[in-house]
């Protein structure tokens, strides 16, 4: 029958503790990330990719007829109804952008799991001794 084994001390669990530190080592606190073998120069900015338009050499003409109620509603309406576009588009884009980060996620969560896993029984295999 097995003999159980006394209780250990604290101090011989903080020993026990800080040699496994050691032997696991503290330069890498935390696992490197799957993109860490991106280099962040290689991607370019968009700033570099896309040019401003030229400015004009001479500011646009004002009119110099003073605008009436008419121009005025219309300018009005056009301006809501630019807002309301804009509205529309900025929604569609953040549902788009919502759906590529759920693609993203799909494809890459298998993956981060597998590694993650991969490294846990590596770990696992050093700490523990094997089964009988």
């Amino acid at each position: 029958m097995d003999n159980p084994t006394p209780p250990q001390k604290p101090v011989q669990l903080l020993n026990d503790l800080e040699s496994i530190r050691q032997l696991l080592g503290d330069e890498q606190i935390e696992p490197p990330l799957l993109v860490d073998s991106l280099d962040p120069d290689s991607i370019p900015l968009l700033s570099e990719i896309v040019t401003p338009p030229p400015r004009p050499a001479t500011p646009a003409p004002r009119p110099s007829i003073a605008p009436t109620a008419q121009t005025l509603r219309e300018t009005v309406s056009q301006s809501i109804s630019r807002d309301s576009e804009l509205n529309r588009l900025d929604s569609e884009l953040r549902a788009a952008a919502e759906l590529i980060l759920q693609d993203v996620l799909d494809d890459f969560v298998p993956k981060i799991e597998a590694e993650l896993k991969r490294r846990l029984d590596a770990r696992l295999s050093r700490l523990l001794p094997p089964r009988r």
